[in-house]
């Protein structure tokens, strides 16, 4: 009986070791592209169309751009392994640098360093180009779902490695709906932001038992903690969706006014 155990998990091993990876293909995609970023910037001084001087002075100080800002989006798609076939997909155009499976398995799937496709046209405080300063984060979601506790377990270990790693303020842990309203509504209003609060990524609400000052003007907190205000009732709809959720209407109600008051003062 040992033997034969022992011979199954050989058995098992090598056809693992063996099986071939499905995005093999998409994976020398990847690795080519960052091989020819690399290139281009060891090939300084560049050739341009203006005159350089001669010899060329290379600055010693710098260092690499780092993101800012984590965006976290559900995928509304039916599974985990729909959402990595669309992001390896080179006509969707669209990725993001981490998807969180359903049991909390984490793909990695662009270096933080480089700059995802997954913010689209969107807007946070006086920022725009999100995609340029943000870090994208999937959650495998239909858009309706309550999130796992294993994917929000591991969201919580990937936020904590992004914070330390970057230097992230606390208030730059938003959702897709907040940097795009009208347009997005992710993730759902199942998502648990006061848990995240909690934990030092985004800001909540302390209490609803404050008195609003006659003169409160919703839309201008609205746009200190950093939404594009353009649209106001999309804005007031994007606000609830992330700190009321039970209530996702374009109308400010007097709780919603409590909320606000509350919580523009950590964004001051």
């Amino acid at each position: 009986m040992k033997k034969f155990l022992a011979f199954a998990v050989a058995t098992a091993f090598i056809v693992a070791a063996c099986a071939p990876n499905k995005y093999a293909a998409t994976n020398r995609v990847y690795k080519k592209q960052v091989r020819s970023f690399a290139k281009l910037l060891r090939e300084y001084p560049v050739k341009d169309s203006f005159t350089t001087a001669s010899p060329w002075v290379g600055t010693t100080n710098f260092s690499m751009r780092k993101p800012s800002l984590v965006v976290i989006h559900h995928t509304a798609q039916k599974s985990c392994d729909q959402t990595l076939r669309t992001f390896t997909l080179p006509r969707t155009a669209v990725s993001s640098h981490y998807v969180i499976c359903k049991d909390g398995t984490v793909h990695h799937m662009l270096n933080d360093l480089l700059r995802g496709h997954h913010a689209g046209v969107s807007k946070w405080g006086g920022a725009t180009d999100l995609n340029s300063s943000s870090i994208g984060i999937e959650i495998d979601n239909d858009g309706y779902e309550i999130f796992t506790p294993d994917q929000v377990n591991s969201l919580l270990n990937v936020l904590g490695n992004l914070k330390r790693a970057y230097n992230i303020p606390q208030a730059n842990f938003v959702g897709h709906a907040d940097i795009a309203p009208g347009r997005k509504v992710d993730p759902n209003r199942n998502f648990p932001w006061e848990e995240l609060a909690k934990n030092g990524f985004g800001y909540w609400y302390d209490t609803t038992n404050v008195t609003v000052p006659d003169n409160f003007d919703a839309v201008q907190a609205l746009r200190v903690i950093g939404y594009n205000t353009s649209n106001e009732k999309n804005a007031i709809q994007s606000f609830k969706i992330h700190f009321v959720q039970k209530d996702t209407t374009k109308v400010i109600t007097e709780a919603d006014r409590k909320i606000l008051a509350d919580l523009v003062r950590k964004y001051q």
